[in-house]
């Protein structure tokens, strides 16, 4: 039997805690809450209060949890997620939701990481139809080709609303057929003999390589494809090295990385629609449902 004279503070309250903590500042929570610093910072100090802990600290500029804070956080993060839950499952369901949302990605990333969310969007509302656009193109959205695109740049056009979701890792990989073939390369210098599997814009990817500390010729670029997904499943079968995000090589079994104590490049995930976004019920709760995925994480690995 839950002990209801235990529960003594409130849940405004907590998400203030909540949205300080993840942004680590007070004009930060503020900013996504909507509300002002002062209200914001009230909000915590009744928190601190009914709770009888202090959760914050100031160090020098900086604001720091306490140990009763952090302690708290992460309590406070399983309730902020329950209530996001709670929020996407009335959203989808009590109004009814239906219709065609289309979201387009890149072919890589709608193979292998779309699946788990568009699971979860078909059991929240399942009277919306998913279509999925595999496309790098911006103007997907422009010309209402889709409603929802997922990109690693953020687009220009001010009547685009984007997100960033996540930072996601990327490096170097090689099938455990190409290494065993032609061996391991020593250091990033050492790429005599060995081949890269392109796709698309040569300079773009030398650019890539570039942030990685590798430097390959043009010879070592035999083998290329204007598909990632192409791309990846050639480097699969042990044509060559290619670049590819940590999560999608966590998916592929023989996949290694060619440096494995090299740091990973950072690129960003952006999550974008059209303006609409802000009337439709059914665009925002897909919307919601992809944020929700991406930046936690969630679309969990599975080998293919």
């Amino acid at each position: 039997c839950m002990n209801w004279q235990a529960i003594s503070f409130d849940w405004n309250q907590v998400r203030a805690f909540l949205a300080t903590a993840e942004e680590g500042s007070f004009s930060g929570g503020a900013r996504v809450l909507g509300l002002t610093q002062p209200t914001l910072g009230r909000q915590v100090a009744a928190l601190e209060q009914d709770l009888g802990v202090l959760l914050f600290e100031r160090i020098g500029r900086s604001l720091e949890l306490t140990p009763s804070g952090l302690e708290l956080l992460d309590h406070v993060r399983v309730m902020g997620d329950a209530a996001h839950r709670v929020s996407l499952a009335a959203s989808g369901q009590s109004q009814t939701i239906e219709g065609v949302v289309r979201i387009t990605a890149t072919n890589i990333f709608a193979a292998y990481l779309l699946p788990p969310a568009i699971d979860r969007l078909h059991e929240i509302a399942p009277n919306l139809e998913i279509e999925i656009v595999a496309s790098n193109r911006i103007r997907d959205l422009q010309r209402r080709e889709a409603d929802i695109a997922i990109r690693h740049v953020r687009p220009e056009e001010p009547d685009l609303v984007a997100r960033l979701v996540t930072e996601g890792d990327g490096n170097l990989y090689a099938s455990e057929g190409y290494l065993s073939r032609y061996g391991r390369p020593q250091s990033p210098d050492d790429l005599d003999g060995h081949y890269f599997v392109g796709s698309g814009n040569y300079d773009e990817m030398v650019r890539y390589l570039s942030s990685l500390g590798i430097s390959p010729a043009p010879e070592n670029f035999r083998f290329g494809a204007d598909c990632v997904l192409v791309m990846w499943e050639m480097s699969r079968q042990g044509f060559g090295m290619c670049l590819m995000g940590a999560d999608i090589a966590a998916m592929t079994p023989g996949m290694e990385p060619v440096f494995p104590d090299m740091a990973p490049m950072k690129f960003p995930t952006w999550l974008i629609a059209h303006r609409e976004l802000y009337t439709s019920r059914r665009i925002r709760l897909v919307y919601d449902v992809l944020a929700e995925f991406l930046s936690k994480g969630k679309a969990a690995p599975r080998p293919i």
